[in-house]
C-alpha cells in the first residue's frame, strides 16, 4: 500500500516552488490564486525572498502548503491508499485526499498562520530539540518543571523529540535533558511555543474558522497527528484539526500506524526531504522517496 506524507515546519528555503512554477502552467496558475486569495505575492517571497523572509510564520506555512499541494497535483498516478502530514502538513494532506479544497485549505492556512503569530506575540516562547533519549523520560522531565510551561510538541521519530514552551522553562528543561544523558538538547530558532497550550489564542481563533468551512468525506483515511490512527470521518477530522494547536505532533506514533496497517511505501510531497528519513527510521523496512 502507498501513502503520502507531507511536511510542516522548517521545510522552506529561498527559491522554493520556482522550477514548478516556471515548467508547469497549472503549477502557476494554482500559485498566482495563491497570490490572489492570500493579497499579497507570496511568490516573489518564495522565490526571491531572504531567509528573514520566510521564516515569517505568516509566510513560511501557506508557502510549503502551496508548493506541497501543488507537487501532488502534479504528481503522475497520485492514488494514495492513505495521507499523512507532520503539523501543518495535515492540511496539505486533507487537500490531497479531497477533504478540503486547494482555496479553502489555503485560507485556513493562512488563518492558522496568522493566529499563531499573535499568540506568539502574547509571550515570549521557544521549543528545543532533545536527541538521544527515551520519551518517557522527556516526558518525566517535562511534567517535573511545575512553576513553567514546557510539554513534548512533536515525536518525529524514537530518540528525537522536539519540547515546546516558556523561554526559561525549555532552558531549564535542556540543562536536566543533557544532565539525564541526552546527546543534546537544543534550543531551536523558531518564532514561539507550537504545539503547547501557549497557542490556546490561536486555538481558538482557528476552531472558527474550520467550523465554518465545508470539510468533503475524503478518498481515502488522513492518520492525524492528534489520535495518531486513521480518521475519515469529516467531523472528526475537523475536530482534531483544531486541537492539534496545543497537542503534540505525534509522528512517531503515526507512521508506526501507517505501517502496521499496511503502507509498505511512503512517498514526500513537497519541499525538503526530512520525512523520509523520519519514516525510515520509525519503519526501517519501508520504501521511502519523494514524489518526484
Amino acid at each position: 500500500m502507498k501513502s503520502y506524507v507531507f511536511p510542516g515546519q522548517g521545510a522552506q528555503f529561498v527559491g522554493m516552488g520556482k522550477d514548478l512554477y516556471d515548467s508547469s502552467e497549472l503549477a502557476k496558475s494554482m500559485m498566482e490564486q495563491a497570490n490572489d486569495i492570500l493579497g499579497f505575492r507570496i511568490t516573489d517571497l518564495m522565490f526571491t525572498g531572504t531567509d528573514e523572509d520566510l521564516r515569517q510564520t505568516r509566510v513560511t506555512q501557506p508557502a510549503i502548503f502551496i508548493q506541497s499541494v501543488v507537487m501532488a497535483k502534479l504528481a503522475a498516478d497520485f492514488h494514495p491508499d492513505m495521507v499523512a502530514g507532520h503539523s501543518l502538513g495535515e492540511f496539505s494532506a486533507l487537500v490531497a485526499n479531497g477533504c478540503l479544497s486547494y482555496e479553502d485549505g489555503l485560507r485556513l492556512v493562512a488563518k492558522r498562520a496568522t493566529a499563531m503569530q499573535r499568540a506568539c506575540e502574547m509571550q515570549p516562547s521557544t521549543m528545543a530539540a532533545v536527541l538521544g533519549l527515551d520519551d518517557a523520560k522527556v516526558e518525566e522531565i517535562c511534567a517535573s518543571i511545575t512553576d513553567e510551561i514546557v510539554v513534548p510538541a512533536n515525536y518525529n521519530c524514537l530518540g528525537q523529540l522536539v519540547i515546546s514552551g516558556s523561554v526559561p522553562g525549555i532552558h531549564q528543561a535542556c540543562e536536566l535533558m543533557k544532565a539525564a544523558g541526552a546527546k543534546r538538547a537544543l534550543v531551536l530558532q523558531v518564532g514561539g511555543a507550537f504545539h503547547s497550550p501557549l497557542m490556546e489564542p490561536a486555538r481558538t481563533e482557528l476552531a472558527a474558522a474550520i467550523e465554518a468551512t465545508t470539510f468533503a468525506q475524503p478518498s481515502c483515511p488522513v492518520y492525524q497527528n492528534v489520535p495518531a490512527a486513521a480518521v475519515s470521518n469529516p467531523l472528526e477530522i475537523k475536530s482534531n484539526l483544531v486541537k492539534q494547536l496545543t497537542a503534540p505532533v505525534r509522528w512517531t506514533q503515526s507512521v508506526q500506524a501507517m505501517w502496521n496497517d499496511g503502507a509498505k511505501v511512503f512517498i514526500e510531497c513537497g519541499p525538503g526531504q526530512v520525512l523520509q528519513g523520519l519514516c525510515k527510521k520509525i519503519a526501517p523496512e519501508a520504501e521511502v522517496g519523494k514524489v518526484f
